[in-house]
């Protein structure tokens, strides 16, 4: 078995792992017993999912790599796609990671909030937990339960979003127990998340920060604390931080692009075919469609942030989407998951 893990690689590593392991009762709570619970589960080494302000996270110990390789295996994902790792305050940054001016600048402007910033790591931090990359992705959660697991566990938390790797991250904790009941014993239930995306990842190691995923800190808020800021562009051949190698955030559904101008004919075009489709779009744009099976993505980019990922989770009783491609300005995020869902597909 050694030797197909070998041949196999990490990624057949990650479901053999995950074979060896029982099926556990998953239980959501809310009280303070059950983060106390929670941050005792993360101290020997378990797995617990938790709430943040942007998605809910599945967080073990960033420092045990056994804690790290699980959650790979509980995601099934890639094990070159870095996980972050989130901290109290920026008192805990030098213990992982080496503070740079520029972090702490954006700490100050932006932080506990949903900002995550790429750093050289300290050896303390296993390769298990960055995706063998030898910088490590910090963030500091706002929400106060997330807040209160890091504090009462003692160390920093690792933790990815709550899914199955591919899937729409969660929103909520019915959305976590959907995919990830009988795989950890706990979901930590903090209501519904605020921003509803993941974070914005700055990449602070190059000479330009550099803004790696889109989130709702934009690049000019970025650049208006440090004078300078540039999105990422070119080919992504590496995992130089979450969500960027990989397709995500995919319904089980196919999902499709379509200009407002177009949705009458896309969905037409799949009726006809006898596919039923639901369309997701902004609330000015479904007020000219006739359709009946409709999600709305509210008035604004904060509103289609907060939205997009329970409106692909409804999508799926359906037997496809169809999705308003956002050209309007402040909608980049929000646009960036779109894209990675449908994987570029379009009518």
């Amino acid at each position: 078995m050694i030797k197909n893990e070998k041949r196999g690689g990490k990624k057949r590593q990650a479901r053999f792992f995950f074979r060896k392991r029982k099926k556990l009762e998953t239980r959501i709570g809310s009280k303070t017993e059950d983060i106390i619970e929670a941050a005792a589960l993360i101290q020997k080494g378990e797995l617990v999912a938790f709430p943040t302000e942007t998605v809910y996270g599945l967080g073990g110990n960033a420092l045990m790599k056994e804690a790290s390789k699980k959650i790979y295996a509980v995601k099934g994902r890639p094990s070159d796609n870095p996980l972050i790792v989130h901290l109290a305050s920026w008192d805990f940054v030098k213990e992982i990671a080496y503070p740079t001016a520029e972090a702490k600048a954006l700490y100050d402007a932006f932080c506990p909030g949903p900002l995550t910033m790429v750093l050289k790591k300290l050896p303390v931090v296993p390769p298990e937990t960055t995706g063998g990359r030898e910088t490590v992705a910090i963030r500091f959660p706002s929400h106060p339960v997330a807040r209160a697991l890091i504090e009462k566990s003692g160390c920093p938390i690792a933790a990815p979003s709550a899914n199955l790797s591919k899937h729409v991250s969660p929103t909520s904790a019915s959305h976590v127990f959907d995919d990830l009941c009988g795989r950890i014993p706990l979901i930590l239930d903090g209501g519904p998340c605020s921003v509803g995306i993941e974070s914005t990842i700055v990449d602070l190691t190059g000479e330009i920060p550099t803004v790696l995923r889109p989130g709702a800190i934009t690049k000019e808020m970025i650049e208006s604390v440090l004078g300078r800021a540039r999105r990422f562009s070119g080919e992504v051949k590496e995992a130089l931080a979450p969500g960027m190698k990989y397709k995500h955030y995919s319904p089980r559904v196919p999902c499709y692009l379509s200009s407002a101008e177009n949705l009458e004919n896309a969905l037409a075009f799949l009726a006809k075919k006898g596919v039923r489709p639901v369309v997701i779009a902004r609330e000015e744009t479904l007020e000219k469609l006739s359709f009946e099976n409709r999600i709305s993505l509210g008035s604004s980019p904060e509103e289609a942030q907060n939205r997009i990922y329970a409106a692909l989770r409804s999508a799926e009783a359906f037997d496809a989407a169809v999705i308003e491609n956002l050209t309007a300005e402040g909608y980049l995020a929000a646009m960036d998951r779109i894209k990675k869902a449908t994987g570029g597909l379009e009518l």
